[in-house]
């Protein structure tokens, strides 16, 4: 092993290790630098417009406004949303939001401003946030206001005028070139203000929502994947969803280029719709891949060092899956041999997201547990 300033592999840390809702990962430098890459070169406009909050919600009915499925749903509570309409009603400033203008669909995709935006469409409801019952009265003002208490039915028609005319400026952000919307991912990236920084399968599962992250959320609950990945419960980050997601992306690795960010991102971006049937089959490969690692190699197989080593995960996860009727009876020794093997160690502890590594950690994989040459 060359000395610890020239490798990625640091047995002395171990990521999130403070965190019990967060899986532990081996540290490797390779796969940090990866996931915080810059974005590729684009030709991007973007422009401020100027709607009524009238005209918002009526694009927000007509679902011509997508606000992302992320597990961080509307947070305000009354009182804060209250003080935002109270402010347009006052004729006070409110923050601009921005709005990604999707190419394929000329759809608003909600980039920053959820939480005032929701709050104007709940007010114009009448009902507050994901409440049914709860009628949305302005709340938490002061009792001499003439809004105090105040629903939007219940505003007059002078200052139900002054609401819905009221302007919020969006900026407008599109992609021009090249002409297939992965910018959005780097633009949420840079633009979410949450308090805490989003992991990328998180903005992942924001921006590419479909098909796809349903079922990978219902994988994800498979009790084998689980005991492989040695935590019950899901991560809260989603890095247990980027690793299946990994997975299935790595199975054919013939177009691979990096970084692994963008290929992922790609993946995730053009399978987000696939066919029921294909969905199937993924499924069914998945289980019977777990099923096999589990029954083989036991349960946290690819803890080799210290936390789960991801390069070691998508290289025999994925050959596994590549040779479910044939898999050795004495798989576990054959795998044992391939964590001992110099090569390998070196394929799966510095560079570990390179073409030339991932290529050379596959191949080694293929051949050593499954007589399988390149």
């Amino acid at each position: 092993m060359s000395e610890q300033k020239d490798s990625d592999f640091n047995s002395g840390e171990i990521t999130n290790r403070g965190d019990i809702d967060e899986l532990e990962f081996e540290k490797l430098n390779s796969e940090d630098e990866d996931s915080e890459s810059s974005p590729p070169d684009y030709e991007i406009t973007t422009y401020p417009a100027d709607f009524t909050l009238e005209v918002l919600n009526q694009k927000w009915i007509q679902q011509e406004i997508v606000i992302p499925e992320f597990q961080r749903d509307f947070v305000w509570t009354q009182n804060q949303s209250s003080k935002l309409i109270e402010s347009f009603l006052l004729g006070l400033p409110v923050p601009s939001v921005f709005l990604y203008n999707e190419t394929e669909t000329n759809k608003y995709l909600v980039i920053n401003g959820q939480q005032r935006l929701k709050s104007i469409f709940s007010y114009f409801k009448g009902i507050f946030g994901d409440y049914k019952e709860k009628n949305f009265k302005l709340t938490g003002l002061n009792e001499n206001s003439s809004y105090f208490n105040k629903t939007f039915d219940n505003l007059d028609e002078k200052h139900k005028l002054k609401f819905k005319n009221s302007i919020l400026r969006a900026f407008i952000i599109q992609q021009l070139n090249p002409d297939d919307d992965t910018s959005k991912f780097h633009i949420y990236e840079r633009l979410n203000t949450g308090g805490t920084h989003l992991a990328n399968q998180e903005i992942r599962n924001c921006i590419y929502h479909g098909h796809l992250i349903n079922e990978l959320r219902n994988m994800n609950e498979n009790g084998n994947w689980r005991k492989i990945l040695g935590k019950n419960a899901p991560d809260k980050r989603a890095k247990d969803i980027e690793l299946l997601l990994r997975f299935f992306a790595m199975r054919d690795i013939s177009k691979y280029r990096k970084p692994l960010k963008e290929y992922l991102n790609n993946f995730m971006k053009n399978n987000r719709d696939v066919s029921t049937d294909i969905l199937q089959s993924m499924k069914s490969i998945f289980e019977k891949t777990c099923d096999e690692i589990l029954d083989k190699l036991g349960e946290k197989p690819f803890h080799i060092r210290s936390g789960l080593n991801a390069a070691v995960f998508d290289a025999v996860l994925t050959a596994f899956s590549n040779h479910l009727d044939k898999i050795p009876p004495d798989a576990k020794i054959r795998f044992n041999d391939l964590i001992r093997n110099s090569k390998f160690v070196g394929y799966t502890s510095s560079g570990t997201t390179g073409a030339e590594s991932i290529r050379g950690r596959f191949a080694l994989t293929s051949e050593i547990i499954f007589d399988e040459k390149a």
